[in-house]
């Protein structure tokens, strides 16, 4: 695990869920991680086989899509601000294999207040804060 590993996925879990409860920040952390477990599995992966390809993939995480008003915030944010500070604990526990999975391996998730294209048909497998998880997602 290098420093720069450790600060994509925290900026991640920050861009994306830095409103929502611990839990919903680990949550985000969780489905990261189970990208890249999944990538492992099976020797590569579209969504990237690393936690910078799959935090950095176009299109995956909006917060690092260069016309998201997030993607600014994300370079400029550091330790000094509290919550980024916990999403950079939260990213150490993941990359350390100590963050408990309340996703049920979710590779997934969406605002609650959307409804992407992608999850029509889909069971969620957990609903944590404002997001909703799912481990039924193929490509």
């Amino acid at each position: 695990m290098t420093d720069l590993t450790t600060d994509i996925l925290a900026k991640t879990i920050y861009g994306e869920a830095r409103g929502e409860p611990l839990s919903g920040q680990e949550a985000i952390a969780s489905v990261i991680m189970n990208r890249k477990t999944i990538s492992k599995k099976k020797g590569g992966y579209w969504w990237g086989n690393n936690i910078a390809e799959i935090c950095q993939k176009d299109k995956q995480f909006s917060c690092w899509n260069l016309d998201d008003p997030n993607y600014r915030v994300l370079l400029r944010v550091d330790e000094g601000n509290p919550i980024y500070a916990t999403c950079k604990r939260i990213a150490k526990r993941a990359l350390s294999g100590l963050l408990s999975d309340r996703t049920y391996g979710a590779t997934h998730y969406h605002n609650k207040q959307v409804c992407p294209r992608w999850s029509i048909g889909k069971i969620p497998c957990a609903e944590i804060g404002n997001h909703v998880f799912y481990n039924d997602v193929e490509g």
